[in-house]
């Protein structure tokens, strides 16, 4: 009797989070499912079932290729830099040093920043010929570049906004996890005449790793879901250059209002972070070292 009111006990207290859980998460992944095998209503004309026509059309076309192809290259290219700059600050600011407080500020307020906000501001830095960027380039002797109006520096540019904002974000768990290491370790290597970098290397980098695994499955998740970026910076533009997936649904939802292609689209981006994360947490897993 007691281990039933114990098992009861603790499905009621899961029970608000699961209902929460259901309704905002589980029931909109199988809607989804389902309305990308129809077609979207228009008027008096209602929803019919059309099967994989939806998933035909996505496989013919070329923008998503090209949004798919961005957005693995915008992955790749802020992913791996703001958990290397993560690190790099909290071990810096883990540190005792004059001034160590407002340096960790210094380092978290872009986060705490709205996306909005840290759109224009860097819209600022990139205008031509006006900008903060442009400026210090034509002191320099270079001259003028259009940053987000050229296919080959658009999407380094937004790349550059993404590093500046998410590394800070990591920073707070690596620092969290580096004040919860035993100092007894540091002595311990120090007296077998360990150095700082193979310390660094052998033990620090290890003991990081449940964090790592942490950050990166937000870092990929936060690398598929930018919109709000594009949205004021370059608008997909220039050509496609800066169309990453997310935006790409947005556009085909909302301002072309084709929900069910939408919902195709969408479905292969619940496929591809699924798949990324069962791959991390196979393969990081064995490598993952729990204090």
């Amino acid at each position: 009797m007691t281990r039933t009111r114990e098992w009861i006990y603790a499905w009621l207290l899961l029970l608000p989070a699961a209902t929460l859980l259901a309704l905002f998460t589980h029931y909109p992944a199988v809607a989804n499912l389902w309305h990308s095998f129809q077609s979207t209503p228009k008027g008096s004309r209602p929803a019919k079932f059309i099967g994989l026509d939806n998933y035909r059309a996505l496989v013919e076309d070329p923008i998503f290729w090209q949004a798919l192809t961005n957005n693995l290259w915008y992955a790749l290219g802020t992913i791996p830099l703001s958990i290397a700059l993560a690190i790099l600050m909290a071990v810096w600011v883990n540190q005792r040093m004059p001034g160590r407080g407002f340096l960790r500020l210094a380092y978290f307020t872009p986060t705490i920043l709205p996306m909005i906000a840290v759109a224009n501001i860097w819209l600022f830095f990139y205008t031509p010929g006006y900008g903060l960027l442009d400026q210090i380039t034509g002191a320099l002797g270079f001259g003028h570049h259009n940053w987000l109006g050229s296919q080959s520096t658009a999407l380094p540019a937004i790349m550059v906004v993404t590093i500046w904002k998410e590394a800070g974000f990591f920073m707070i768990f690596y620092l969290a996890a580096l004040q919860s290491m035993s100092p007894h370790l540091a002595e311990a290597a120090a007296i077998e005449g360990a150095s700082r970098a193979y310390y660094f290397r052998r033990v620090t980098l290890p003991l990081l790793m449940p964090t790592t695994l942490f950050v990166l499955v937000n870092a990929i998740i936060n690398a598929f879901r930018l919109v709000d970026h594009i949205v004021v910076m370059t608008r997909g533009g220039p050509d496609n250059a800066t169309a990453l997936l997310l935006y790409y649904i947005f556009e085909i939802g909302f301002r072309f209002w084709d929900s069910s292609y939408a919902a195709a689209l969408t479905m292969v981006l619940l496929v591809l972070l699924g798949a990324v994360a069962i791959g991390q947490f196979v393969f990081l897993e064995r490598r993952t070292h729990y204090q």
